[in-house]
């Protein structure tokens, strides 16, 4: 298992837009990919569960994968992340 906190700088949090990127990142790993936020994990995978989270800005995620391209899956959502999702 790979994990990396990560800040979340999107102004508006991890709201639909950048939650619906997030997840079709996820989509293009084999990996079982979790989001971790203030104790509550959730499937990277599922739209509305990277919403539930209800992540703000400048709060920390924890990003968490296990499988056959975990550093791969970690090192992208990171990346992706850090960039403020490309918005």
């Amino acid at each position: 298992m790979v994990k990396r906190e990560v800040i979340v700088k999107e102004k508006n949090g991890l709201h639909a837009r950048p939650a619906g990127i997030v997840v079709k990142e996820c989509s293009q790993f084999k990996s079982t990919i979790e989001i971790e936020y203030k104790g509550k994990k959730i499937n990277a995978k599922s739209i509305m569960g990277v919403m539930a989270l209800g992540v703000k800005e400048n709060e920390a995620i924890t990003i968490m994968a296990n499988g056959e391209d975990e550093e791969l899956a970690v090192k992208a959502l990171v990346s992706l992340v850090e960039s403020n999702f490309g918005l």
